[in-house]
Order: C-alpha cells, then structure tokens, then sequence
C-alpha cells in the first residue's frame, strides 16, 4: 500500500496563541498607525474579537498616566500592560513561498517563524505544494486552526490544472479554471504576448490579482511597462524595468557564450542590466515611471532576495543560520549547479561591486517612484539564496531605508501599501478602529533601529558596560489572536535542534 507523503508537511493545529478575547485593552503603548502618521503614545487600543474598537490617548509621554479618560475594564475583559511599547500593524510579505524549493521544510517552521516577526499577511506566489495544499492551509488559517499567517494564494500560470496553455483562448480557460478553484491571483513568469495579454484580460475580468517576475526568456517582447499597460497589477524583483528603460538597445547585452541555465550566467550579467537603462533624470527614466504610476503599478522588489550578489559571505554566515536554519534549508543554500539561485560557486569581488551599483541604480528608481507617488511593497521570497522566513523581511526593512525611505515610509510599504495592493484595505494594512487586530508589539522603537524587530534581537552594549541582546518582537496579534513571539521562536529552535540531531552530518 502506497503512502502519500507530502512534500512540504502540513501544519500541525494551533497551538500557540490566546484569543481572540470578548474584549482586550492594551495599555499604555505607543502606536504608528501604517499610514504614515508619526507616533503617538501613551494609547489604550480597545479590541472585541478580532477587531479595534477604539483607540484612545491617555496621556503624554515621561509623566505618570492618569486613570481619567481611560478605557474601563469589565470583570471578564483581558488587559496588556504595554507600556513603552510600540505597537505597528501586522506586516504584509508580499512574497512569501511556504517552504520554496527545498525538501523537509514543514509548515509549521515557516508560519512560525513569519508570526514571530510580525507578519500577519502573505501572498504566496505560486503554490509550489500545489493549489488545493495551498487552499486548505489559507482556510486553516482564516479559521485560525493552525498558527499561521492570513495566506493570500497565488497559483503560477499554467500550472496545477491538467488543461494545457498553448493559445490565448487555453488560457483565458485556465484563468476561469484556477478562480473556480479558490486562488486569489496568479502569478506570471513568462509567456508570449498573446498569451499574456488574454490571460491578464481574464484575470481582470475574473478579479484576481496579478504579479510578474519578468524573467529574461520573455522581456524581450514583454517588459514591465508592456505588462502593466496589458493589466498586470504588480511585478516581482527588479527583471523587466531596465529593459524598459531601454533607448540605446532592445535586448539586453549578452556575451556571446552566456546560457540562461548557466546560474552563474544568468545573475553576473544581471548585475550589469540597470548600467544599460537610461540614466536617472532621464527623460526616458520619468516618462516610464510616470506612466507606471498613472497605471496604478506596483513594485514588490525583494531587494534581500539578492543581498548575497552584495556580499556573499556576510548572507552564508548570518547570525540566525545557527539556531534558525533547517538542516535541509542550509543543504539546499550549498553551491550547486542544478539549483535556481545557486550562483556563487565561482562569485568574486567584480561580480558583487557590479551587484552593489546595480543596486545603486535600483533603489534610486524604487525612491524616485515612491517619491512621485508610485507603490512600492515588502516582500522576501525567503527560503532561497540563503534567506530564512522572517528574517529576511526585516532584512528587506533595512534595505529600504538604504534605498531612501524614511522609516514611516517603510512601515507603510510594509504595511498599508501591500493592503492596497491585495485589495484588502478597508480589513487590514493600518491601526484604526473597525479594521482587523493584527499588530506587532516590539518594546524598542523600531523607527530608530529595524534591527531590533529580528528574531535574534539587537546586538549591543547596555548602561552597564556589558554587551547583551534585545529580544526582537514581543508579541504579533492576528485576528485578536495574541502570539507569544519569544515562544514562536523558541518552538523553531527546538524544531531546528530536533533536525539537527537526527542529521548529524547537518552543517
């Protein structure tokens, strides 16, 4: 008798987590709102079930609270005393694969390790453990059956159904075909322009939403501009904005011995694709960002997806990999030439300073676009090129700001922008009263310091002289549901320690 054994192992039932409560209060926190607000603080934020119900100042910073004008508490009601803590919204990761590629990475690790640093929403491109896997945990998780994030499941164009995509109409039959499953929207890697045009003209009709990753063996005919005038909503990474900044050129400048399989060929001469667009200020530059904009785009760019182009070191040796990093994850991270994404199997320092000005080149249009009004939003693609679920969204957190974001700028990335993206504005993406309680609470301020939202805390020197650690997130609120962060993690430790231990040949 055969067994069935699945490729990424389903999430256990929730068990972690209290609420959501009749009525919760917490009390004294200092809150930043999402829509670019800065903080205000001392608060009271008054939550029934899964919703704010009021959100009441009830003081001035550095002087005792008074009991006046405080929310009162019932005999049955729940309180936190959360005073000098900062509370945002939950965070969006607007690209969030659960477990990716490699094998004998369950569930469980990844939604725990996503809730542990705040994340209360994801939209899962493509749906590699296949649609109905998908579905089954994004209902789980509606239910909060299980302790995940709210899952927002993409299917990958043409995939998971037996009906072939050769012609548009095929795939207008797909996308009708994929809706009536339950997905929330598709995501594209490629295909020809009648192809992609009749299936984004279906997906609008049919109201899912639409992400690319531009990849190399289709810009050519299709960039991101081309896309987003045929409906596409939003684009992945970076692939296909150079191209449409072309003026000297129309197909990127390849070598003659380059080949696409070739991963070291494929992200070195990447890193020399934004020197080959139109110089910032341009007038090619400003005419396609601002049709980007007036077409409603949005970039997700995952800029940590690439940080190991920067410094390929300081990705394969991060602090977290000891106590945070599966076994078969830091296997599948090993240099190896059938694998997407290994790349550095020969990576040297004029591959990464080309990397690091492509970056340059980068995150000035991400702030250009963001400056003129263009959406911008937070995402990971985690469980790749050394990036571990959670952490590197905070790690993408940071690279915004490098990129020139203030800090309320990134919260809101993180946060409302990835709410307006799915549609989903009016339920999450914000703090105000009516909408959904998924929230962070962090007792550092994070506006000053990103570094101290990471599951390993914040490194540094206290009053005393002694070097010590911060202890990351505190708490993550989804649904009203109260999620013990420090408890998140030390069940990902032991998961990770319980693999090790059976893996004794493990890194």
């Amino acid at each position: 008798m055969s067994v069935n054994v699945e490729r990424t192992a389903s999430a256990a039932p929730r068990d972690r987590g209290e609420g959501p409560f009749t009525r919760l209060i917490l009390r004294g926190g200092t809150y930043i709102s999402g829509e670019g607000a800065p903080p205000v603080g001392p608060v009271d934020i008054v939550i029934e079930r899964d919703r704010i119900v009021e959100i009441t100042a009830v003081g001035n910073p550095g002087v005792p609270i008074l009991p006046d004008g405080r929310p009162k508490a019932g005999p049955s009601d729940r309180e936190m005393d959360v005073s000098g803590m900062y509370i945002l919204p939950g965070f969006i990761d607007m690209h969030g694969h659960i477990a990716g590629s490699a094998p004998n990475v369950p569930a469980d690790y990844v939604f725990k390790l996503w809730l542990a640093h705040g994340i209360t929403t994801v939209r899962e491109p493509g749906s590699f453990n296949g649609i109905d896997w998908t579905l089954k945990h994004a209902k789980a998780s509606n239910e909060n059956r299980i302790a995940a994030p709210r899952i927002v499941p993409y299917v990958g164009f043409g995939m998971g159904l037996s009906k072939p995509v050769f012609n548009a109409e095929q795939a207008r039959a797909w996308v009708r075909d994929v809706k009536a499953k339950g997905a929330a929207g598709i995501k594209f890697f490629g295909a020809t322009p009648t192809i992609i045009a009749a299936a984004l003209d279906e997906a609008k009709k049919q109201q899912l939403g639409t992400m690319m990753h531009h990849a190399q063996l289709n810009v050519m005919r299709t960039n991101a501009l081309d896309s987003a005038r045929l409906g596409l909503t939003s684009m992945e990474h970076w692939y296909g904005l150079p191209e449409a900044l072309f003026t000297g050129q129309t197909i990127q400048n390849y070598p003659a011995n380059y080949n696409y399989q070739n991963e070291q060929d494929r992200f070195g001469n990447a890193g020399l694709l934004w020197q080959q667009a139109a110089a910032p200020g341009s007038e090619r530059w400003n005419a396609v960002r601002d049709e980007l904009i007036k077409l409603n785009f949005t970039i997700n760019p995952t800029l940590t997806i690439y940080q190991a182009t920067r410094d390929a070191a300081a990705q394969r040796f991060a602090e977290w990999h000891q106590e945070y990093t599966l076994p078969s994850l830091a296997k599948f991270f090993e240099p190896n030439r059938y694998a997407h994404g290994s790349f550095w199997f020969d990576w040297t320092t004029e591959q990464e300073v080309a990397w690091k000005e492509n970056y340059r080149i980068w995150m000035q249009f991400l702030n250009d676009f963001k400056n003129h009004g263009g959406r911008v939003t937070t995402g990971s693609d985690a469980g790749y090129i050394y990036k571990i679920y959670g952490f590197g969204y905070i790690q993408e957190l940071e690279l915004l700001r490098e990129a020139g974001f203030n800090p309320l700028e990134v919260i809101q990335a993180a946060t409302l922008n990835g709410a307006q993206a799915l549609g989903m504005e009016q339920q999450i993406g914000s703090l105000v009263v009516g909408k959904k309680a998924d929230m962070v609470i962090v007792a550092e301020n994070p506006l000053a310091n990103f570094k101290v939202l990471y599951g390993t805390g914040f490194y540094h020197l206290d009053e005393q002289n002694k070097p010590t650690r911060s202890k990351g997130v505190r708490y993550t609120i989804k649904d009203g549901i109260v999620f013990d962060a420090q408890q998140l993690l030390a069940d990902v430790r032991a998961l990770v320690a319980q693999a090790k231990a059976a893996s004794p040949t493990s890194p």
